[in-house]
């Protein structure tokens, strides 16, 4: 897998016709493309199928978190759509991830079983906000190892977590375990209402499969560049 084939492009616009133009000037130039709550709520599902006729394959970014039955229904929708991975709340407990997996693995057909990623700590969140907030004693990292470990047991193909854990989620989960990194900044940038960040290259070397990166390439004045630009930060983790 080539390093454009490891970006994913986060189509979080407020225009349709941004967002189509931003597929047509990157489809060639990355991996993926996700689909998050703000676009899917502006444009519905045809959005998705609209990404892939343009030749993107789809991160259906919903992050399902709800009732073992509910979840696995909007799982079974997933599936139908085609999108290449989807994700859920490792939160929403053991039966909502069992129940995802086995729906996800029955509505499957020739088109293959796309990938179920489970949401660890959002990248938004610190300490701090765990703490008060939340309710959650654990450090982020211990939170994220937690989740890590229950979404390999109920057979998700992988998580979504912040780069800072990635070492170590790679180190307890293996090497087969998928990691989607969010909360990538080109060297430089601005963490925006990023806490837990890092750049390209130190993601990669920390193990992740994928990076998700939106505002960097979206807003730049030049999308196409700014995705260039990125991944030749990615290739400076081979060096």
């Amino acid at each position: 897998m080539g390093f454009k084939d490891r970006l994913i492009v986060a189509l979080d616009v407020d225009d349709a016709g941004k967002a189509r133009q931003l597929v047509e000037q990157l489809r060639g130039s990355v991996g993926m493309f996700k689909v998050g709550l703000e676009p899917f709520c502006l444009y519905g599902p045809g959005f998705v199928k609209a990404v892939q006729e343009m030749g993107g394959r789809v991160f259906l970014d919903l992050k399902f978190h709800d009732i073992p039955r509910t979840a696995a229904q909007a799982a079974r929708a997933a599936v139908r759509m085609g999108v290449y991975m989807f994700n859920v709340h490792i939160a929403g407990g053991r039966e909502m991830l069992k129940a995802v997996v086995e729906a996800v693995q029955e509505e499957a057909g020739p088109g293959g079983i796309p990938k179920v990623l489970g949401v660890t700590v959002l990248t938004s969140l610190g300490t701090e906000e765990l703490r008060s907030e939340i309710g959650i004693d654990r450090s982020p990292l211990d939170q994220v190892l937690f989740w890590a470990e229950l979404a390999r047991e109920c057979g998700l193909s992988g998580v979504v977590a912040s780069p800072r854990e990635v070492s170590a989620i790679r180190a307890r989960c293996g090497k087969d375990f998928l990691i989607v990194s969010p909360g990538i900044r080109p060297a430089g940038a601005v963490p925006d209402d990023q806490i837990r960040i890092s750049t390209p290259a130190a993601a990669l070397r920390a193990g992740a499969d994928y990076l998700v990166v939106g505002r960097p390439i979206v807003k730049a004045a030049d999308p196409l560049q700014a995705a260039r630009e990125i991944i030749r930060e990615m290739e400076d983790a081979e060096e």
